[in-house]
Parts: C-alpha cells; sequence; structure tokens
C-alpha cells in the first residue's frame, strides 16, 4: 500500500468510527449495505455528524467561529480534492468519486448554520430546515447507492427526500424536550411548546406517516445492494414511530423515547428474514 492510499485507509477509519461512536442504529444498518457501498455511507455520515456536533456540543468555544472554518474546509477540500482533517478528506473522496452536487453541501451546512441562532420555525423556514438537514443527505446516499447513476437517482429522488424528512421529524419528536430545555430550540414549526397537546402530537404523526408510506415505494425499488440496509434503517425509525405514536403527549415532554438494544436486534433479524425471503 503506497503512502496515499494509506491515508485514505485512515480517514475512511475515522469516519467509520465515528459513526459507530455516534450512532449504534446507522452503523448497524450501514452493516447490512454491499461491502463497497459501506465505506461511503459512513463517509458521508462522518461529515454531517461533525458539522452536527459543531452547533450542538462546543458550547465552550465560539461555534459561528468554528462553523465559518469548518465551511471554509469543506470547500476547499471538495475543490483541491484533499484535507489533513481526516472527517473532510473521507467525505470529498466521495463527493468526487460519485459527483454529489455541491447545492446539497451547501443546503445542509445552511441548516446546520441556523441551528447556531435560530430559535422556532414557521412553515417555510421548517421545511428549508428538513431539506437541508435531511432529505439532501439522504440524496447523496442515494446517489452511491445507485453508483452515480443519474436515471436511477432521478427515478428514486422523491422517495428518497421522503424517507430523509420522516427520519428527521422524529428525531425532532423524539428530541423535544431535550431540544426546547436544553437547545432553546423549537422545530415545529408555529409550536407553542406549552401547549404541546394530543392534537397537536396527532397532526405531526399524520404527516409523519403519509412521508414514511410514500418512502416505503421507493426502498422496495432500490438496488438489492443497498435495499436491505436501508430497510433496517426504516424498521427502527418505524418501530420508534410507532412506540412515540403510542404514548401520551405529556410523556414525549418527560422524556427522550428508545428502543432497547435487544428490541433492535429482533427488528434487524426479522428484517434480514423477510428481504432474504423477498417479503419486502
Amino acid at each position: 500500500m503506497d503512502a496515499l492510499k494509506l491515508y485514505d485507509r485512515v480517514c475512511a477509519e475515522c469516519s467509520v468510527l465515528t459513526t459507530k461512536a455516534y450512532s449504534t442504529s446507522f452503523s448497524l444498518g450501514i452493516r447490512f449495505l454491499g461491502k463497497p457501498l459501506r465505506e461511503p455511507i459512513y463517509s458521508i455520515y462522518g461529515y454531517v455528524r461533525f458539522a452536527d456536533e459543531i452547533v450542538d456540543t462546543f458550547h465552550h468555544t465560539d461555534k459561528a467561529v468554528l462553523f465559518d472554518r469548518f465551511k471554509k474546509d469543506t470547500d476547499l477540500a471538495l475543490k483541491e480534492g484533499i484535507s489533513l482533517n481526516p472527517i473532510l478528506h473521507a467525505f470529498q473522496k466521495v463527493y468526487n468519486k460519485y459527483s454529489l452536487d455541491k447545492e446539497h453541501v451547501n443546503l445542509f451546512l445552511q441548516s446546520m448554520e441556523w441551528d447556531l441562532n435560530r430559535a422556532d420555525y414557521d412553515r417555510k423556514h421548517f421545511e428549508q430546515y428538513i431539506v437541508g438537514s435531511a432529505e439532501v443527505v439522504g440524496l447523496m446516499c442515494l446517489k452511491v447507492f445507485v453508483g452515480g447513476n443519474q436515471t436511477e437517482y432521478d427515478r428514486l429522488r422523491p422517495f428518497a427526500e421522503r424517507l430523509g424528512a420522516a427520519f428527521q421529524k422524529i428525531n425532532f419528536l423524539r428530541d423535544l424536550k431535550a431540544d426546547y430545555e436544553e437547545m432553546g430550540r423549537s422545530y415545529f414549526p408555529n409550536l407553542d411548546m406549552s401547549q404541546f397537546d394530543e392534537q397537536t402530537k396527532q397532526l405531526i404523526e399524520d404527516e409523519i406517516e403519509a412521508d414514511f408510506q410514500e418512502a416505503y415505494k421507493g426502498i422496495i425499488q432500490l438496488p438489492r445492494s443497498c435495499r436491505l440496509g436501508v430497510y433496517i434503517a426504516y424498521i427502527y425509525y418505524l418501530r420508534l414511530f410507532q412506540k412515540i405514536r403510542s404514548l401520551p403527549s405529556e410523556r414525549i415532554m418527560e422524556e427522550r423515547i428508545r428502543i432497547p438494544n435487544t428490541r433492535k436486534a429482533t427488528l434487524f433479524v426479522g428484517s434480514y428474514l423477510r428481504h432474504s425471503f423477498n417479503m419486502l
């Protein structure tokens, strides 16, 4: 292995380590992707995870300065094809190999930057935030899944967008208490947190259910090399959604709802069997 390939390998492993450290669910889902797809998806997740950490975690420093530096470093990495930041280097490899859309990267960074200052959202900005924080990330992954095939990408794009939207809205609902009390944020449009009741919860859930139903139509059309991994992520979020849906609104404001690891394992095994026997 020559020196440059060794550096590429070290950077890719940093993205793998980041994914496994921050998300057991996604890292397990990635393991069910075809082997050639795993490294690029780890690299995409590592990139978006680091951006998210800047705005959510580094409260002891000037986050705006850090984020501005991260944006500039991103632009340089994508343009020059190299970075001394291992996460950025791994991401630029994927970006350039699969011809990812720079506008998607810009939209993602815009949504993350909003988290520095924006406390609440109207419908227009909520939808824009969902596009940047979730839908475009799903589209980056889709470009990898179809091997850069633009025709297949265009065909499957609407479904990938709806899946990303569903995942993000569930994250918002699950983290409603923490986002509001710890971060001072309220993502759902025009939501008065002091009046989060069953009717409000139902309206949000109806929107998520519609996203899920549309997204599933695309999952079953994905290439077999990625279908199982995406389906496992879909099933995990679907079960999390069903658990949230079964609980009263006041419970959502009291705790972060989770799926136990033992239950996750059962979901993964069931998903694998349904996929293996063409029962999706």
